[in-house]
């Protein structure tokens, strides 16, 4: 099992590229070009990827706390 501080740092790349991945959609959503659908279905689940497994680490990280 990792230990706390990676999984912190785990975390906070996971936000990050959740991030950058919210705005690139948020940009070629708002952009007046068109959009290529299959590309952002993947970048969507993607996003959903990741916010997955920030859940997850979150929980992770609480479970550890309490125990």
């Amino acid at each position: 099992m990792e230990d706390q501080e990676e999984l912190r740092l785990k975390l906070a790349e996971y936000k990050n590229e959740h991030k950058i991945l919210d705005d690139t959609i948020d940009r070629l959503l708002n952009n007046d070009q068109p959009v290529n659908l299959f590309h952002m279905q993947q970048l969507k689940k993607k996003k959903l990827w990741f916010k997955d497994m920030i859940q997850k680490i979150e929980s992770d990280l609480i479970d550890d706390i309490i125990a």
